[in-house]
């Protein structure tokens, strides 16, 4: 009996002090804090709790938008990410340190934080991306292009038609990885996601899972317990992906080859003595991510919101079947001119960002302005793409598909809220490339097969996660053949 008295007085005191622990936090955090004058939700003035809830259920972008709206949308994006004169740079957060190869202290385009390490990596690779290169690798691209094509009359013609979320993840990892590594992966040979793809996925995930143990450090050691088996798996995904990009980028750089390609350019301007093979590889593996897990989101989401809506896929068509007379006129330089197509494009990326979560950023020392509040130095911030492309102050009617706003915008839509690329010198280096791919694959699929939507109930936003990158809903699609010839 004494020790259940003991027990009940002891448990009286912890209760009593997490009370006063949380009454002194909420005191200095309403009144005394520095960022007490930002607007948002009080918990989240105090805790971490609700934001890792948030981002662990995958549902955080929605949630975003919500407070957004209800608090208030920062115009952010250039004085976070866009670079001001007289202003330091707002270099990454400790979020980038999860990722492949940063365990073993290797950085990529997209991990390493220092500006002036960044600024000599865009340099050197550069020269990958620019239009010249981009021109040099367009029949690489085509050859996969063509193949999902010839791919989609066979898979269409099912009955219940096929997965378009998962063969445009599969093609599109098919052209990053014969760009990054000298062959293609030979996703589109199978219905189901390569195995490549699903470890390059799971290796984004511990980035996700290390954000949320940086924020809670002492719980962090209770949790590394309790998801040992989880963390260990996700860690030996990591370790395999890191692997793998590195054996295939050595098989590439050892094989004697004319093929235009990234490493092409990459190799011919780097200094071995600086850029190591593993170095190459780290870029390498994020490229392929990147360039083709976004590129896979943005088609699937414009294809979704085109046949959920037969007026906008009737003028795309029409646009697109009236431009060409045969298949082989469709390429990179003939689509640029495609106004509506471009529309439909960056509409889809306004309405579902392929990289959903904010980018973070360190307010710099001496402390800077964001928005017009005064930070301090050290505070992470960012500006959620979400919030930003469908929060109801920038945009009218801002969860409607109309591509029309990009060429005849309204005074009530601000088009540079949405930035799916981000912007400043850390904007993606990649985009000429997404275009050429965005363009050619959605003019080749329509100028060749009328669609059919067979989920019709899909809810596209309601059946999405988002862990880092998306997780997406299957779009099941019919295709027909309308009677022309494929080359």
């Amino acid at each position: 009996m004494e020790l259940i008295q003991l027990l009940s007085v002891i448990v009286e005191i912890f209760q009593a002090r997490t009370v006063l622990v949380l009454s002194l936090a909420s005191i200095y955090s309403f009144y005394y804090h520095p960022l007490r004058n930002i607007p948002g939700p009080r918990a989240a003035a105090i805790s971490n709790i609700p934001y890792c809830w948030w981002f662990l259920s995958g549902r955080q972008p929605y949630k975003m938008i919500q407070l957004h709206n209800k608090y208030g949308n920062a115009q952010s994006w250039r004085d976070i990410y866009g670079g001001r004169p007289g202003h330091e740079t707002f270099v990454k957060g400790d979020f980038y340190s999860g990722g492949s190869f940063a365990g073993i202290g290797t950085t990529s385009i997209i991990s390493e934080r220092r500006p002036e390490v960044h600024k000599q990596m865009r340099t050197y690779l550069a020269g990958a991306f620019s239009d010249r290169s981009i021109l040099e690798q367009e029949k690489l691209v085509a050859d996969s292009v063509d193949e999902f094509i010839h791919l989609v009359a066979v898979l269409g013609s099912q009955t219940g038609g096929f997965n378009m979320t998962t063969t445009l993840q599969s093609l599109t990892f098919d052209i990053t990885g014969n760009l990054s590594f000298g062959t293609t992966f030979g996703a589109l040979k199978s219905e189901k996601l390569h195995p490549w793809i699903s470890v390059t996925l799971d290796a984004m995930t511990q980035g996700e899972m290390v954000d949320i143990l940086n924020r809670f450090p002492i719980l962090g050691r209770f949790l590394l317990v309790l998801l040992g088996s989880k963390l260990k798996k996700l860690t030996q995904g990591t370790k395999k992906n890191e692997e793998l990009s590195y054996k295939a980028v050595r098989s590439r750089i050892t094989r004697k080859t004319k093929r235009r390609d990234f490493l092409t350019r990459i190799l011919e301007d780097r200094d071995p003595t600086i850029v190591t093979d593993r170095q190459i590889a780290a870029h390498a593996s994020d490229l392929v991510l990147a360039g083709s897990d976004t590129t896979a989101t943005t088609l699937a989401a414009a294809i979704y919101y085109l046949l959920r809506d037969q007026s906008a896929m009737a003028r795309l068509t029409s646009e697109v079947r009236s431009t060409f007379t045969s298949y082989v006129d469709i390429t990179h330089s003939s689509t640029a001119s495609l106004q509506y197509l471009r529309a439909v494009i960056l509409e889809a990326l306004r309405l579902y960002p392929p990289v959903p979560m904010a980018l973070p950023r360190i307010v710099p020392d001496g402390g800077d302005t964001v928005d017009g509040f005064s930070l301090p130095a050290g505070v992470t911030v960012s500006t959620n793409p979400m919030a930003a492309s469908l929060a109801e102050e920038n945009f009218q009617d801002p969860w409607s598909f109309k591509a029309e706003r990009w060429i005849q915008p309204s005074e009530r839509d601000n088009l540079n809220c949405s930035q799916p690329f981000s912007l400043g010198a850390r904007g993606c280096i990649g985009r000429n490339l997404a275009w050429l791919d965005m363009r050619t694959i959605l003019a080749k699929l329509v100028w060749v097969y009328d669609l059919e939507l067979m989920n019709s109930s899909l809810d596209w936003h309601e059946e999405s996660r988002m862990h880092t990158l998306w997780r997406k809903p299957d779009l099941m699609v019919r295709a027909k053949n309308r009677g022309v010839d494929v080359a």
